[in-house]
C-alpha cells in the first residue's frame, strides 16, 4: 500500500479533463522548532485559497475572489473551527504516541480530505485520509462506505467509527452531496481566475545530439493538461517519458515529455509530433519533430526553468509538508490493544464534519461549520 505522503501527493499532482476539486491539508505537529503547531490550507482546483496557522491563530483568505464573496462572520466561524481542530490534533498526537508506545520526539499528524466534480459527467468522488509520521494511519472509502486501517494501531478506530452507520451516512453525504455544491460555489466565486484558460508556448529542446527530444509547454493554464508523442499520427508510448506538471511563477503552468530516439534513424524523426491538449479547449497544439527547430544548450536558455517553478504538489504541501519531512522521526513498535482511541475531529457530530461553512457566506446561519471542540472529546485510556 502506498504511503500517506505518497498519496496525498498523488491526489495533489493528478489532473483529469473536466474535474474541479476541493481539498483540505490539516499538518499538526509537536516539537517542531521554528515551525507552527498547527496548519491549515484549502485549495479549489489546486489554487489555494484559505489558510491558518496556530502562530496567527486567524482564518485568512489566498485570493480576492474569497475576500469579495465572503464576509467577516464566514472568516470568524473558519478561526474559530481550525482552533478547535488544533486542541483536538493535540491530543491525538499524544494518543498515537501511546498507540506506538512513543514518548518524546518530532510527530505528525495529518489529515487530507476533498472531493472532486466532473462538470461534464455530473459524477463526483471523495477521499479522506489520517496520517502519522508520514505513513498511512487509516482511510475512509467511499466505495464501500467503510474505514480502512493500514496500520494495525488503527484498527481499534476503524471498528469505533464503522460500528457509527449515522456517522457513515453522513461522511457518504458529505463527500458526495455537501462538498460538490461547495466546489461548485468556489468555482463561481473564482471564476475570472480558475475558469480561464491559457494557451502555452511550446518548444522542442535536447541538452546534447545524444540526448532525448523534449517537447515542452510552458504558460498554460489550467493544469488540466495532456501532452503526448504520436508516431504516424498514432499515440505512442515507446521511449517516452512524462514529466511532472510544474507551476511557474505567475501561475501557470508548464509540463515536458521526453522521447528518446536513440535507435531511430534520423530520416524516420519527420514520423513523430508532439500533441498538447488543454481541457477546455477543442483544439490540439501539434508540434512536428523538425531537426531544424531543436533549441540545444548551445542556445541561451533554460529549457526547464527548473529554477523558476516548484512542482504542483509541493504547492499544495509546502505549507503543510516541507519543513516537516526532514524531522520526521519514527519508531516502529508494536501498538497495545488497550491504547486509546484517536477520533476523528468531529465524528460525534458529523452535522458540523468539515470545515469550510456549509452555508451561504451572507447567510445568518452558522451552517454546519459549528464549534467543533465541545462535540469532540477523545476517549479516556
Amino acid at each position: 500500500m502506498r504511503t500517506f505522503m505518497m498519496q496525498l501527493f498523488y491526489w495533489v499532482a493528478s489532473v483529469a479533463a473536466v474535474k474541479h476539486s476541493l481539498k483540505y491539508f490539516y499538518t499538526a505537529s509537536s516539537q517542531v522548532p521554528n515551525f507552527p503547531e498547527f496548519v491549515v490550507v484549502g485549495m479549489v482546483d489546486e489554487v489555494q485559497m484559505v489558510h491558518y496557522d496556530s502562530v496567527t491563530e486567524k482564518a485568512v483568505p489566498k485570493q480576492d475572489w474569497m475576500n469579495k464573496n465572503t464576509d467577516q462572520q464566514y472568516w470568524e466561524r473558519e478561526t474559530g473551527n481550525f482552533m478547535g481542530t488544533h486542541q483536538v490534533f493535540k491530543a491525538n498526537i499524544e494518543i498515537a504516541k501511546q498507540r506506538f508506545n512513543q514518548t518524546g520526539g518530532v510527530h505528525i499528524v495529518q489529515w487530507m480530505y476533498g472531493c472532486e466534480w466532473d462538470d461534464e459527467t455530473n459524477e463526483v468522488d471523495g477521499y479522506e485520509q489520517f496520517g502519522y509520521d508520514g505513513e498511512d494511519f487509516i482511510t475512509f472509502d467511499l466505495q464501500t462506505e467503510t474505514w480502512v486501517a493500514p496500520k494495525q494501531q488503527a484498527v481499534v478506530t476503524k471498528h469505533k467509527l464503522n460500528s457509527n452507520k449515522a456517522f457513515l451516512t453522513s461522511v457518504k453525504n458529505y463527500y458526495t452531496q455537501i462538498c460538490p455544491e461547495w466546489v461548485k460555489k468556489y468555482l463561481n466565486y473564482g471564476r475570472s481566475s480558475l475558469m480561464r484558460t491559457v494557451l502555452p508556448s511550446v518548444s522542442l529542446l535536447q541538452k546534447t545530439p545524444s540526448s532525448a527530444i523534449s517537447c515542452h509547454a510552458t504558460g498554460f493554464y489550467p493544469n488540466r493538461v495532456k501532452m503526448i508523442w504520436r508516431k504516424d499520427g498514432e499515440e505512442t508510448h515507446e521511449g517516452v517519458e512524462i514529466g511532472e506538471i510544474l507551476t511557474n511563477n505567475d501561475g501557470t503552468f508548464q509540463m515536458t515529455v521526453n522521447l528518446d530516439l536513440t535507435s531511430v534513424p534520423a530520416e524516420d524523426w519527420r514520423r513523430y509530433d508532439c500533441v498538447f491538449q488543454l481541457s477546455g479547449v477543442n483544439e490540439d497544439i501539434v508540434t512536428k519533430l523538425d531537426n531544424t527547430v531543436i533549441r540545444t544548450n548551445d542556445e541561451v536558455i533554460c529549457p526547464l526553468s527548473i529554477h523558476m517553478s516548484i512542482p504542483i504538489a509541493v504547492v499544495a504541501a509546502a505549507l503543510v509538508l516541507a519543513a516537516l519531512i526532514g524531522v520526521i522521526i519514527y519508531k516502529k513498535k508494536t501498538a497495545k490493544s488497550s491504547k486509546p482511541y484517536m477520533k476523528t475531529p468531529s465524528e460525534n457530530n458529523p452535522e458540523t464534519k468539515r470545515s469550510h461553512s456549509d452555508s451561504d457566506s451572507k447567510s445568518s446561519s452558522d451552517g454546519s461549520s459549528a464549534d467543533i471542540t465541545s462535540k469532540t472529546q477523545l476517549m479516556a485510556k
